[in-house]
């Protein structure tokens, strides 16, 4: 405990540092050793005109582009994807999602394919750039990152278990030989979102300062270099072992918004390598091309290393092979929605039964064994509900690799 709270105020510093500090930023050869990166020309402070009153709420959907309005008779052409953009924005009307944000986004650049927000009652907002929900178990990925990269165990670190299925206990966080009767390796605790295991690993080999600085290092704690303003997600570790426990498992101490998820997403599929979500291609007014973004892919920050980036991918690809999202990428006869395309993956599920918001979560990409395309969906439920957030990311999936021709993938 001491050792803990001595660290906790150290972490949150460290953590908003390696947040808010590229390691390099500039257009660089993703296939060079991130020692030999440097920035090829002066650092800018930025080469993308400030776009005022960007809305990316009220997108003008075209047949081969998607627009959006700027002041002054301004167009911004967006780098999104019109059938990836109509899916996902078809999906959440056609189920009446409460409130939803998802976010696509291309691995090697950094480019948004799809960017939908929507909110089935009261005042629209961007959902994708509120940092209001629960991280919940995508909060996983932090802590299995930081097991591996600061603690050296790997997919097939095993341990044992008992109760923490749904939350967990004080007493379920002892080794006790006679109770724990199952077992289960990092892999499979993360396919299977079991708390427990990420509690009792988290208390064995980390910190409240390593988990913090980890979870910095992904994201948490800064706002995303964006055209939009976006909210910074929100990590609080605390120092409390039962509650520490807790936070690595996913309950309640940390925050995310889709953008954030989708970089997160990124980040890992990307070997560690996080990079600048962009999403406008161009400015024009009337036919004239005011700017064009011809820059090649930004570096924000090497966050994890690759050997971590790989475990992690491991560890993901369990959710929809034998986890928790198994039912959602297979229909009832165990077939595949995808043929042929592994995909990646982190659920989470949180309700906050004061306000009966249900929270739902899918992160993830694919093909897992050579990412192109990182996907971030989030479904904010009432009791009643139609759908959640890995079908909703599924169907979007589908309907992004039947448009590339993907053999065996259909649209939804």
């Amino acid at each position: 405990m001491a050792r803990w709270s001595a660290w906790a105020g150290l972490g949150a510093a460290v953590g908003l540092i390696l947040a808010l500090v590229p390691v390099v930023r500039g257009s660089i050869d993703l296939q060079e050793p991130l020692q030999k990166l440097q920035p090829r020309t002066k650092p800018a402070r930025s080469v993308v005109p400030e776009l005022k009153d960007l809305d990316l709420t009220r997108l003008d959907l075209r047949p081969r582009r998607v627009l959006a309005p700027l002041p002054d008779g301004k167009i911004a052409e967006l780098t999104l994807d019109p059938v990836v953009q109509r899916a996902a924005q078809a999906q959440m009307q056609r189920y009446h999602v409460p409130e939803g944000g998802l976010v696509m986004m291309e691995v090697k650049s950094g480019r948004l394919l799809a960017y939908a927000s929507h909110v089935n009652e009261g005042k629209a907002f961007d959902v994708n750039v509120r940092a209001e929900p629960p991280a919940a178990s995508v909060f996983k990925i932090v802590t299995g990152a930081a097991l591996v990269e600061k603690a050296g165990l790997n997919a097939r670190t095993e341990q044992c278990y008992h109760g923490g299925k749904s939350r967990i206990l004080a007493d379920e966080l002892r080794d006790d030989a006679s109770r724990d009767k199952w077992c289960a390796t990092l892999a499979s605790a993360m396919g299977r979102s079991l708390n427990v295991v990420f509690g009792r690993l988290a208390q064995k080999h980390l910190t409240p300062e390593d988990l913090t600085a980890m979870g910095g290092a992904l994201g948490f704690g800064a706002p995303l270099p964006f055209v939009v303003p976006n909210e910074a997600p929100r990590i609080e570790i605390p120092d409390d072992p039962l509650e520490f426990a807790r936070s690595a498992a996913g309950f309640w101490h940390s925050t995310l918004s889709p953008l954030a998820a989708a970089s997160l997403a990124q980040t890992v599929a990307n070997g560690g390598v996080a990079l600048e979500p962009r999403i406008v291609a161009s400015v024009r007014e009337g036919d004239k091309t005011l700017w064009t973004d011809n820059r090649g892919p930004v570096v924000l920050r090497r966050a994890i290393k690759p050997e971590t980036a790989a475990e992690i991918t491991r560890m993901m690809r369990t959710t929809t092979e034998n986890g928790s999202a198994y039912a959602s990428f297979h229909d009832s006869r165990g077939v595949a929605f995808l043929p042929g395309i592994s995909i990646a993956g982190k659920t989470g599920t949180l309700t906050r039964y004061q306000t009966n918001r249900y929270y739902t979560w899918f992160v993830g990409f694919a093909p897992a064994d050579a990412p192109e395309v990182t996907i971030a969906a989030l479904v904010v439920n009432t009791p009643s509900w139609k759908i959640k957030a890995p079908e909703l990311a599924r169907n979007v999936l589908r309907a992004h690799f039947a448009a590339l021709g993907r053999r065996g993938v259909t649209s939804p």
